[in-house]
């Protein structure tokens, strides 16, 4: 299991620094690496000989990460199906490995309200705070995620609520219950979704503020650069072309160095707004333009890649 452990912590890097674009292709030869021994029949004679419980964790794990990975770079089909593998591995497992169940469930519920199933996002995260009993900064991310498919659903006070009781949970700091994956589970992330929250609720101002506090975290994650294009989107939306063209303007020299399949899609969509715009600046539409051919040529393309995703994301 040596070498799961090994493969698992070196897909993390990866994401970590360079992002998913990086990291996908890197997460599937992992996958396709240890398909024969991630079967259930691999698996079930390793738990005969006595090696299940580390076995099923290193696996669990390894798929988990892939997913995550898979689900930032727009590959959905799979992320979800990988999900699903780490989940039926995990009623095996004992109780401080299947910790790691709720981190994959954490994903699905992103990946549903991302894809436009808010209902679904809502089922599972609702599911689990009702039926046990959390750490506190994983119930943390469970009242996010709650958060997240209310404010979509239109559920406003109860999304607030939702996100209010995160921030009392995150307020004390990790406690000793709190699994090691909730590591990146901070005030900057909890502010960028608070902040894209708001902006499916219609607050432009509050979700800017937010998720401008978001964008100014030191040392983050790659994913994070999530929240600088989708803030771009909600300035785009909320006619302020002034404060979109100053954020546009340094994005589109760091194309190249975005990680995350989700943020290009977002600038892709700012894009788009700004074309539809009333009495754009011409200044803003030269650097729309600028954004455009800069994501022409790392990615061939402007839109995203799946119909379903182009037909149920936010204008």
């Amino acid at each position: 299991m040596e070498h799961l452990t090994a493969l698992t912590a070196e897909l993390l890097e990866t994401d970590r620094t360079a992002g998913a674009r990086r990291a996908a292709p890197a997460a599937l030869r992992a996958v396709a690496s240890v398909r024969s021994v991630t079967s259930v029949e691999a698996v079930e004679a390793r738990a005969a000989a006595g090696h299940g419980a580390a076995g099923r964790s290193a696996l669990m794990e390894l798929l988990q990460v892939a997913a995550w990975i898979l689900f930032d770079a727009e590959r959905h089909g799979i992320s979800r199906r990988l999900s699903l593998r780490a989940l039926a591995l995990a009623p095996a497992l004992p109780e401080g490995a299947a910790s790691v169940e709720l981190l994959v469930l954490s994903v699905l519920c992103l990946q549903e309200e991302h894809l436009g199933r808010p209902a679904e996002s809502l089922r599972i995260s609702s599911s689990v705070l009702a039926g046990r009993d959390l750490p506190p900064r994983v119930a943390a991310v469970f009242h996010v995620r709650e958060a997240r498919a209310r404010a979509r659903l239109r559920q406003g006070r109860r999304a607030l609520r939702s996100l209010a009781t995160a921030r009392e949970l995150l307020a004390d700091g990790p406690g000793e219950r709190d699994p090691s994956w909730t590591w990146w589970f901070d005030r900057s992330e909890l502010d960028g979704h608070h902040g894209l929250a708001l902006a499916d609720l219609g607050d432009a101002d509050g979700a800017a503020e937010l998720l401008h506090e978001a964008t100014a975290a030191g040392d983050a994650p790659a994913y994070r650069s999530l929240f600088s294009t989708e803030l771009a989107c909600v300035l785009a939306r909320a006619g302020a072309w002034r404060e979109t063209d100053a954020l546009l303007s340094g994005l589109a020299d760091s194309v190249p160095d975005i990680g995350s399949v989700r943020a290009l899609n977002a600038l892709a969509r700012t894009i788009r707004t700004i074309g539809r715009g009333p009495r754009v600046p011409r200044a803003l539409r030269d650097t729309s333009g600028h954004l455009a051919a800069a994501l022409r040529k790392e990615t061939g393309r402007t839109h995203p890649p799946h119909p379903a995703f182009r037909a149920v994301r936010r204008p």
